[in-house]
C-alpha cells in the first residue's frame, strides 16, 4: 500500500504540473493578445514556479535506492571544537527541524545527550515522511562551522565540527544475525523534559556491538522493552548498510576509511567569518545566504548531491 501510494502521488504531481504547463501556455497567449506589459511579471513568476515543482518531481524520481521512500534516523556527534561543537550541534538540530517543518514532516527524538556547559553533546531522532532517507542520506558525514566564538571572551574566530549519521528507519525485518554474546547492553536513566518518569527508571537503553564498535541508543519510550527494539532496530540497520557498505569496497577494489571528526574530514563548510558561505565539498555547490541555510533551505545541497549520485549533474 505504501508503495501504491507513493506511485500515486507522482502521478497527481504530474497532472498537477501539466495543468500547470498548459494555464502557463494560455497566460502567453493572452499576454501576447492584449499587448498588456503588467501581465509580465505574473508570467514570469508563474515560469519559475512551474521550473521549481517540475525540478522537485524529476529529483523525486531519483530516489530509487531499496529504502529511499523510508523515514530516516538522524544522529548528530559534536566533536572538535569543545563548547562551540556543541552548541553548533544545536544549530545543525535546528536546521534540519525547519528542512523537515517545510517538507511536511515530522520529527520524534529518539535520544538526547545534553552538552557539558551548554548545546548538545549528541542526538538521535526520526524524520518522519515520503522519501526523507532518500533525501537526508546526502547530510551523512561532517559538517564545518567557522564564526566568531560567542563563548570566547577575546572574540576570536573558532573551528567546530559535528558528524551526521543518517540511516533508514527500515520497518521489515532485516536479515542480519546478531549474536547476543557480541551485545553490552548498558540501561540510564532518560535525560531531558519528560516529568517524574525520567528521575526514576532507568528505561533508556544503549547497545553496543562489540565486533563493529557501533554504538546505539534510544530513550523516547517510557519502557525499556520499547526503547530496547527500537534500539536493535537500528542497530540492524547499521549492521546492513555496513554489510552493503563493504561488499561494494570489495567489487571495486577501494578500502574505506574511517575519518575523525576533525579537520579534513568535513563534507560541507558554513563560514560565518570573515564572509558568508556554505560550501559542499563533494558537488562544489555554493549558497552565499547562510542564514537562509541554517533556516532549513538545504534542497539545493541535497538535490545536487542526488544528481552526482546518479550521474546526471550536468543536466
Amino acid at each position: 500500500m505504501r508503495s501504491i501510494k507513493g506511485h500515486q502521488s507522482i502521478v497527481d504531481t504530474a497532472e498537477a504540473l501539466f495543468a500547470e504547463y498548459e494555464d502557463i501556455g494560455m497566460l502567453i497567449e493572452m499576454t501576447y493578445e492584449e499587448d498588456d506589459e503588467s501581465m509580465t511579471g505574473e508570467l514570469r513568476r508563474e515560469i519559475r514556479r512551474f521550473e521549481r515543482d517540475f525540478e522537485e518531481l524529476r529529483i523525486s524520481t531519483l530516489l530509487s535506492g531499496p529504502y529511499d521512500k523510508d523515514n530516516a534516523i538522524v544522529t548528530l556527534h559534536a566533536g572538535a571544537g569543545g563548547t562551540d561543537s556543541c552548541d553548533w550541534a544545536v544549530m545543525l538540530y535546528r536546521m534540519y527541524n525547519r528542512w523537515a517543518e517545510k517538507k511536511g514532516f515530522s520529527v520524534t527524538v529518539l535520544d538526547y545527550v545534553d552538552g557539558d556547559i551548554t548545546g548538545i553533546k549528541a542526538v538521535t531522532f526520526q524524520v518522519n515522511g515520503e522519501n526523507a532517507y532518500g533525501y537526508l542520506q546526502s547530510e551523512k558525514g561532517v559538517h564545518r562551522l567557522v564564526r566568531i566564538s560567542p563563548f570566547n571572551s577575546a572574540g576570536k574566530r573558532q573551528t567546530s565540527f559535528v558528524s551526521c549519521d543518517v540511516i533508514p528507519d527500515i520497518e521489515d525485518d532485516i536479515d542480519i544475525e546478531i549474536n547476543e554474546d557480541e551485545l553490552k547492553v548498558d540501561t540510564y536513566r532518560a535525560s531531558g523534559a519528560g516529568g517524574q518518569h525520567v528521575n526514576k527508571t532507568s528505561s533508556a537503553i544503549r547497545i553496543t556491538h562489540l565486533p563493529t564498535g557501533i554504538v546505539v541508543q534510544c530513550q523516547n519510550e517510557r519502557s525499556q522493552h520499547f526503547n530496547r527494539d527500537k534500539a536493535m532496530q537500528m542497530l540492524k540497520a547499521k549492521l546492513y548498510l555496513l554489510k552493503q557498505q563493504e561488499q561494494a569496497e570489495k567489487m571495486s577494489g577501494i578500502r574505506g576509511e574511517v575519518k575523525e571528526i576533525g579537520f579534513g574530514s568535513q563534507i560541507r563548510s558554513y563560514v560565518m567569518h570573515p564572509y558568508t558561505m556554505v560550501k559542499d565539498h563533494r558537488t562544489n555547490v555554493e549558497n552565499g545566504n547562510a542564514a537562509a541555510v541554517l533556516d532549513g533551505d538545504i534542497d539545493m545541497f541535497v538535490n545536487a548531491y542526488l544528481k552526482k549520485r546518479n550521474g546526471d549533474e550536468n543536466e
